[in-house]
C-alpha cells in the first residue's frame, strides 16, 4: 500500500545521513597543556611535597635528626619505663606521656611543613613600573637602582621600608631576607635547622608551642625515668 504516492516517489529510497559529512568543518582536537602552578615556578630555594601543600627548606637533614631523636627517646620511655610505672604508680602516666608526645609531634610537623610567611617577589611589570617612577622623580632617562630605603606614612607615623634587591620589593617592617631559603619572610625570627624551615609570621605560634611542649615532655620523661631508677 503506497497511500496514493506517485511512482517516482515510490521508487525513491532514503539515503542514510552521514553525521560526519553534515558538519561544515571539523576542528582539529587541541590537547590542553596543563597550567603551571605557582609552587612549580617558585623562585626561592624551598622544596615542595604533596602537590605544593608542604613547604620546607632545602637543607632538611637536621629536621630528620630531630624526628629520629624524638621518636627514639619516647619509644624507649614507653617501652621500658611506662609498663613498670603504670603498675607501680598510676596508669595515667603513659596516657599523659602519650598526649604530650602527640602534641609535640603535631606542632613540630606543623612548624616544619607550613609557609613561614614568604612575601611574593615583584613581577617584571612591577619592577619596570618602580624604575619608571624613580626615573621620573629624578628627571633622568638613564637607569638608576632603587634607593635602599623609602619612608611611608602609616596611620600618621613615618615608617622606613628597606629595599630587597633580590625580591625587588620594599620590605614591610620586621621583614628580613633569609639567605638559606632566598626569600623575604614577614616577621622573620630566624631560620631553624632543627625544624627544617624558617620561623616567621605564619608558623611562629606553632614553633612556640613546639618549644614549650617539648620542654614539658623532657621534664616529664626525665622525672619519671629517675623515679623508675629510684624505685
Amino acid at each position: 500500500m503506497h497511500l496514493g504516492l506517485p511512482e517516482s516517489m515510490r521508487d525513491c529510497e532514503y539515503s542514510q545521513i552521514n553525521t560526519r559529512t553534515s558538519t561544515p568543518m571539523e576542528l582539529p582536537y587541541k590537547k590542553k597543556t596543563p597550567k603551571k602552578r605557582k609552587w612549580e615556578s617558585f623562585p626561592g630555594r624551598n622544596k615542595f611535597y604533596c602537590n605544593g601543600r608542604i613547604m620546607m627548606a632545602r637543607q632538611t637533614g637536621v629536621f630528620y635528626l630531630t624526628l629520629v631523636l624524638l621518636l627514639v627517646t619516647c619509644g624507649l620511655f614507653f617501652t621500658f619505663d611506662c609498663p613498670f610505672l603504670a603498675l607501680q604508680l598510676s596508669p595515667a602516666i603513659p596516657v599523659v606521656g602519650g598526649a604530650l608526645f602527640l602534641f609535640v609531634l603535631g606542632t613540630l610537623l606543623r612548624t616544619s611543613f607550613s609557609d613561614p610567611g614568604v612575601l611574593p617577589r615583584a613581577t617584571a611589570d612591577e619592577t619596570a613600573d618602580l624604575e619608571r617612577q624613580i626615573d621620573g622623580a629624578n628627571g633622568s632617562t638613564s637607569y638608576r637602582p632603587p634607593p635602599r630605603t623609602r619612608e611611608v606614612v602609616i596611620n600618621g607615623q613615618t615608617v622606613k621600608l628597606k629595599y630587597c634587591f633580590t625580591c625587588k620589593i620594599f620590605r614591610p617592617p620586621r621583614t628580613s631576607h633569609c639567605s638559606l631559603c632566598d626569600n623575604c619572610v614577614e616577621r622573620f625570627d630566624h631560620h631553624c635547622p632543627w625544624v627544617g624551615n624558617c620561623v616567621g609570621r605564619r608558623n611562629y605560634r606553632f614553633f612556640y608551642m613546639f618549644i614549650l611542649s617539648l620542654s614539658f615532655l623532657t621534664i616529664f620523661i626525665f622525672a619519671f625515668v629517675i623515679t623508675h631508677v629510684i624505685i
